[in-house]
This record gives structure tokens, sequence and C-alpha cells, in this order.
């Protein structure tokens, strides 16, 4: 019997060669493997290698800590060495594990299918996520649609998130729980819209509460209600009638079903004062409101709950001008107010503050007529005058040339300072202009002609007619024209300038003196049938009349010859008589 070849070194060293390389390809794979026994925590895993491998039992507990091996149960694992410095086969349960996850979690992110997960510790900026052997990040912006103070409620329960981003290479893997239940809320909004119309009333829970209105909560989709669908009246913040939590019973205004937006109301569900305001505020009718708002350009008042009017800057007072309205009322201060006007279809009411009260310079004029002496503060001195502080709150201007007989107008007016008090006497008063004229020197009779009252002075110039010729007695000369006399016991009329002469050459008030006469026509008449006067009107139609008397468009006769016959005929008729 022929006896077999022995191997040769040759043959031992290409079997171990091959022996070798079979084992080398185990590692970094995952395959499959037999429990040939358990030895305290440790699990005795075959996998057809040299020598067996040893697995702690732990890597095989399930969620309720039991791992369930017997001998003979077959399982995956995985080859991470062929053998150790001991000589044993190095397994991983848990590589294995992460390993198939992976092979699973790449499909369905690829698929981009939602994938299960347990949240089980925290790391900076987020949490640990196990997806059934993988760990994931869960960034803590992503754990739910609004910031979580407390997950722990959330944590060791699975629950689906979607995969945003996964490396392998580098074993990295990024999770949101948010995208899942936007989504879910998307398609609950989606239904919910459906089931909501424009004019439904429903109820609601205020969520949050922002400077321009609140969030209300209709059972899974959020309306905004803005803070100018309240309430009729004014809110000047939603947190005045809300608080988060309120219960509320709305109205939907608007719904777009595009961009999911509903917009609600709470005035809606109120009558609308407005149906009755022109008929309640007519024009002209006075009423009390409580000051609500004040602005650069006035100030709003409440009329009543919902009715709300403007008093503009212009109508708050009669002799405050150019004031910040916060300088003439206050917010929550009671006022009486005039309606000027209504506009229903802009739901706006302009009111008055001044009309609501007498007009100063009216209860002036009532009180004080021309001739009544005054007294009063020097509240400013200016070029032409000053200006003098009444009763009323209202002021009266002297002109320089009513200050004091025989002085030019800088020499009186530097006889007086701000913060003087004088005394002064009305010359005129014009309410629609809201001017009040006063005079110094007209307090010293013995000076100059007497100031006469209305009544007096419109009586005796009753006779007096417009374009009449009055001879008057000059009083003073000034810069801008010459003070008058009319008759002997009469008014003081100022001529200006330019009517001192038809000849601009002779518009020179210092060629009058005091006590001369000089005849001038009336060209019309002042409050309290004042007359106005002008010589350089006298002037030219005494030429005209002239003209059309003594000459003709075709006689040649010069003006100088028509005047010279005019005035010789008028000295021959006064020698006759």
């Amino acid at each position: 019997m022929a006896t077999a070849p022995q191997p040769t070194r040759d043959d031992f060293a290409a079997m171990l060669e091959a022996s070798l390389g079979k084992n080398q390809s185990f590692e970094g794979r995952v395959v499959k493997g037999v429990v040939t026994g358990i030895e305290n925590d440790l699990a005795v895993i075959d996998v057809g290698l040299k020598s067996e491998g040893r697995i702690p039992l732990r890597e095989f507990a399930g969620l309720d800590g039991q791992h369930g091996l017997v001998i003979g149960s077959e399982v995956e694992v995985f080859v991470d060495r062929v053998e150790n410095a001991n000589g044993e086969a190095m397994l991983s349960r848990d590589r294995a594990r992460r390993e198939a996850s992976w092979d699973a979690l790449e499909t369905q992110y690829a698929a981009g299918e939602r994938v299960e997960g347990i949240i089980f510790g925290r790391v900076k900026g987020g949490f640990t996520v196990d997806l059934n052997g993988a760990v994931a990040f869960l960034p803590g912006s992503q754990v739910d649609i609004r910031p979580v103070r407390d997950v722990t409620p959330l944590m060791n329960l699975p629950q689906p998130f979607q995969i945003l981003k996964m490396d392998r290479k580098r074993g990295n893997i990024v999770v949101s729980r948010r995208s899942i239940l936007e989504e879910s809320r998307a398609e609950q909004r989606s239904g919910l819209i459906l089931s909501l119309a424009e004019g439904q009333i429903v109820d609601g829970t205020v969520k949050n509460i922002t400077d321009y209105g609140a969030f209300v909560d209709l059972g899974g989709i959020d309306g905004l209600l803005h803070v100018t669908d309240m309430s009729y009246k004014r809110v000047n913040h939603p947190s005045e009638v809300l608080n988060i939590g309120d219960v509320l019973r709305v109205q939907i205004v608007r719904i777009n079903r595009e961009t999911q937006r509903i917009s609600l109301g709470m005035k809606q569900l109120e009558a609308d004062p407005w149906t009755t305001a022109a008929a309640k505020y007519a024009v002209g009718t006075k009423h009390k409101g409580r000051v609500t708002n004040i602005t650069e350009y006035g100030a709003f008042v409440e009329l009543e709950a919902g009715i709300e009017g403007l008093v503009h800057v212009s109508e708050m007072s009669w002799v405050k001008k150019n004031v910040h309205p916060g300088k003439i009322v206050a917010t929550s201060q009671e006022v009486e107010v005039l309606v000027l006007e209504v506009d229903e279809d802009k739901r706006r009411i302009s009111l008055g503050l001044k009309q609501a009260q007498r007009n100063p310079w009216e209860v002036f004029a009532e009180d004080h007529p021309v001739g009544t002496k005054v007294e009063g503060e020097v509240k400013n001195s200016t070029e032409f005058g000053l200006f003098i502080g009444l009763d009323g709150e209202v002021d009266g201007m002297v002109h320089m040339s009513d200050i004091a007989w025989g002085l030019t107008g800088e020499q009186a007016l530097a006889r007086h300072h701000k913060g003087e008090r004088v005394q002064a006497v009305v010359l005129e008063v014009d309410v629609e202009k809201e001017r009040i004229s006063l005079g110094i020197k007209q307090l010293d009779e013995s000076q100059g002609p007497r100031v006469i009252a209305s009544t007096e002075g419109a009586a005796a110039n009753d006779s007096l007619k417009k374009n009449d010729i009055i001879t008057t007695t000059v009083v003073a000369a000034r810069d801008g024209g010459i003070d008058v006399q009319v008759g002997d016991d009469g008014a003081v009329v100022f001529i200006k300038r330019g009517d001192l002469s038809r000849d601009r050459d002779e518009q020179k008030a210092e060629r009058f003196q005091p006590g001369q006469k000089v005849d001038a026509m009336i060209i019309g008449f002042e409050k309290g049938r004042k007359p106005m006067l002008s010589i350089k009107a006298m002037q030219i139609s005494e030429e005209k009349a002239a003209v059309a008397q003594y000459g003709t468009s075709d006689s040649g006769a010069t003006l100088g010859n028509i005047l010279g016959a005019a005035f010789n005929k008028a000295k021959e008729d006064a020698d006759k008589s």
C-alpha cells in the first residue's frame, strides 16, 4: 500500500497563507456566529475563525435589559480583529448593530423616509438619539416647533425623526423632531382651514401677545387678532384687554388659504357706534370728552367708547399759537369740544377746543370799548411798537407813533422796557384779525387831541362820506407820515407818506408843522367810522375835475394852463363871497 506523500515546507507555507488570507478577509465585516457558551457576563461566539471571541452580554440587552441568548443562538457580530494578543477573535455586537443600522438608515435617508429613535442623552447644543444602534445628534432648535425648557418627558421614548444630514465616513448623523411636528401641523392646518369660513364665529385661546396684536389658537391653527380689531375704542397695547390663556369668542375676518393666515376680530361682534355718530354728534354741537392721545399735530378726544375725534393744534387755543398740544391739554383730561366736521365714510370727526370757549377778542371788545383805559405789562418791544399783555390772555399793540407826543418813534420806544407795567387807551379792536390797537400818548390830553369813544366818534362822523374833502389840523410829523386831527374835537388820523402828495418829491412828512391846516380827501372808513385820509387822492381828483371843466382834447391847452384857469376862477369866487 502506497503511502501519501509528506507535505513539504512549501506546502505548509501555502496552507498557512491561505488560512491567514481567509481569516483576514473577515476583519471589518459583519458575520454570523453561534453562541457556544455563556461565561458570567460574557457570551462566547464562534464565527469559524481559529479561535472564538467573547462579547459582553450587555451588548445584546434590549430595552428590558434582558439579552435572551442561549447556547446555539445564531447572532450577527462585527469582526474587529481576527486575533488579539491572547489569540482570541475581537468581536462586537454593538458595531454589528450600528453597521446594520447605517445600511438601513442610508436607504431611508435616500428615500426621504422617517426613522424611529430614542432620545437618551444630552450633549452641548442638543441631545443624542439612538437610531437602532446608530447614534445621531438632535440640535436643541430641532426638538420642537417652539423652544422647550424641559426635554425630560421626551427622553427614552420611541418617536419619529427626520434625517437632515448623514456622513458615514465621519459617523455623523443629524436628525430633527421639529420637521415631523411641522409636517403634521401643516396637514392638520390644511384640514382645519378648509373647515373655516370668513364671517364664522369661533372660540380660541390666547397663546401669545405682541405689540401689534395677539395670536389665538383655534384648535390646531393660529389666527392673528390685530390690536385695531380688538375694540372700537382706542387700545394702546393688547395687554390692556387680553391675557395669555384667555378664552375668546372671535369672528374670522379674512382667510388666506395660500399662506394659511387667518385674521380675527373681536369688535365685529359688537354694535358699531359709528352707525349713529353723524346724528349724535352734529356739526356745531358741544360735547365733553376725554383726551386719549397727544401728538405733534393735535390731540385725540374720546367722545364715547369707539368714537374719537381729533382736535388739530390750530383749533386748540385762541391765544396760544405754535405750541405743542401737550402744553395745552394732558392725557386723560376731560375737555369740552365743539364738533367742526363729521366724515362717516372715513370715520373721522374734527373737533375744536377753542370754539367751545368764547373768543377772547370778542369778550375784550365788549368789555373795553374804544377809549377805555387799560393797564398791562410790556411783554415785548419791537422796532415798530410795544406789545402789552391784557385781560383774557390777549395782547394789544402800541404803535411807536402812539407812545409819546413830540418824540420820534425810536425815542418813544427807548422810554419803555420789557416787564414794565403801563397804562394805555383802547384805540381799535379788530376781532377778525385778532388785533387790539392801544395808545399811551392819548392819556395826556393836554399834549394832543382827545380820543373819541366809538359811539361818540360814530355820531360825529355820520355826516362824513367817502370822497368828501375835509380840513384837518396837523398834530405831529412822523417818519412814515403825519398825524392829523379831524375837526376841532375829532379823532386823530394817520396819513401815510405815500398819501401826502401826488408828487413823490413832496411826500415828505417834515414839510408839515404841528398846527398847520391841511385839506385831504376821505378814501374810506375804518371800524368805528374813523375816516382814512389822502392828500394825494384829493390832488388827483381836483386835477381830473379841472381837465374836465377847462380842457378838451383839441384845445391845445397845457396842464399848467388848465390848472391856472381853475385856480383863478376859484380865487375869483372866493373874492366875491
